[in-house]
């Protein structure tokens, strides 16, 4: 998503916290990611682990197959899977993946063209793929503008502690008031968090 000076002033009225953050630490990059099969499968390998562990993996695995295709993923043994870092689950995962590009379950190009709703439903069919992928690909891929993925917890605990809340369900109620910029929000909450444990870092560094 494009972050502009618009969308970042329209957001700033809605919540007094995106105005907080902005003076902190500036306003957020732009998280932009390729659109299509290639992104899905890093993004699948970044559940539940560091985006550097990630990172690694998706290397290996590229490095090891060259062209990066369905068709590849799928003629990789567990073993080769294994060797270039891939668990079990994920290996199932970027298998399901595969077949649906193949078999025309999941089509790309049509993207551009489809709803949110519609994107997320075709995607979260495939195995390995929920919400929280789902989300992260509409934002970062296909640029979507309103998307919350609350299913990720460094955004849960940015808005919990920033607003006081408890709960995952008063996370959802408070970003309904961002509409319809809650990718926006999600991106400064991102911000945030991470502006918040580099400075943690420095700070602890410092005092040893």
């Amino acid at each position: 998503m494009i972050v502009n000076e618009a969308d970042i002033a329209l957001l700033c009225k809605k919540h007094p916290v995106f105005k907080q953050i902005s003076q902190q630490f500036g306003s957020p990059p732009s998280w932009q990611r390729p659109q299509g099969f290639e992104s899905v499968c890093k993004i699948i390998l970044e559940q539940q682990v560091s985006l550097a562990s990630a990172a690694a993996h998706f290397t290996a695995l590229k490095k090891y197959i060259g062209e990066f295709i369905p068709e590849n993923i799928l003629k990789l043994t567990a073993e080769e899977l294994r060797a270039c870092y891939i668990s079990k689950q994920k290996s199932v995962y970027l298998k399901a993946l595969s077949q649906a590009v193949l078999d025309e379950t999941i089509k790309f190009q049509e993207h551009n063209n489809m709803p949110d709703d519609a994107i997320k439903k075709q995607l979260i069919a495939v195995k390995g793929i929920g919400d929280w992928t789902a989300d992260v690909y509409l934002m970062m891929c296909l640029q979507r503008k309103d998307i919350f993925p609350i299913g990720d917890i460094a955004l849960q605990q940015a808005v919990k502690k920033l607003l006081s809340l408890t709960t995952k369900e008063e996370v959802l109620v408070a970003a309904e008031d961002w509409r319809p910029l809650r990718s926006l929000a999600a991106y400064f909450l991102w911000h945030w968090y991470l502006g918040e444990r580099k400075a943690s870092n420095f700070i602890a560094k410092k005092s040893k």
